[in-house]
This record gives C-alpha cells, structure tokens and sequence, in this order.
C-alpha cells in the first residue's frame, strides 16, 4: 500500500476539511442552542467514528486501532462521511465548495486505488 506523504496530507486536510462542512451543515440547520449542539456535536461524533472504527495494518491510521472493522466497513464509513459533508456543503448553498470538495475527495481515492483494493480485500 502506498505511503506516499503527500497523499497522506492531502487525505489530512481532506478530513478536517470534511469535519468543518458538517459542523458548518449542522450549524445551519438550527438556531439558538441547538445550532451550537449541532455545530459541534457532528463533527465530534464524526471525527470519533473515524479515529476508532479502523483495520488494522492501515497505512493510513497513526497509532493503534481502538475497534477492529473489516476493509469494506471502513471503506463505507469514509465514504459515508466524505458524501455526507460533500452533500451538506450543497445543501446549504455551498455548491462550488461541494463540488470541488467533492472532485478531490474522488481524485484522492482514484490516486489510492492500492488502499482501496487492500480494504476490500480485507
């Protein structure tokens, strides 16, 4: 599986940059204290599904893997993200941002097809 650095921080940036779009989703779904529920709350219950649900030998992952999950699980789970935070940006008039969100997270796993297989296959 590729390790190439650069890859590996445009996937950083790729993950924080998602985390953002839904906390910016929920905080536009809301008013009041709710808003900042959302706001906040989603990203952290995204983010905690990311860095727990893991295979272990993923190159991608620093450190341990806290719950074991098959390839196929884990590949579900961040496409699932990436798809929600892309359709959330839209969803709230960010179309562009969406788009273009959208095109790199697709250029990103094209550029990781030897993940993408490994995660199947595992």
């Amino acid at each position: 599986m590729s390790n190439n650095p650069v890859n590996l921080g445009a996937r950083f940036i790729l993950e924080i940059v998602a985390m953002l779009a839904i906390g910016y989703w929920g905080w536009n779904q809301a008013t009041g204290g709710v808003r900042y529920l959302l706001a906040g709350g989603l990203p952290i219950l995204a983010a905690a599904a990311w860095g727990v649900f893991r295979v272990p030998g993923d190159s991608s992952a620093s450190g341990g893997v806290p719950v074991h999950v098959p390839g196929l699980a884990r590949l579900v789970l961040e496409l699932g993200l990436f798809t929600f935070a892309v359709w959330g940006l839209s969803n709230v008039g960010q179309t562009t941002l969406a788009v273009i969100m959208g095109a790199i997270v697709i250029l990103h796993y094209a550029i990781s097809y030897d993940r993408i297989a490994w995660l199947i296959r595992n």
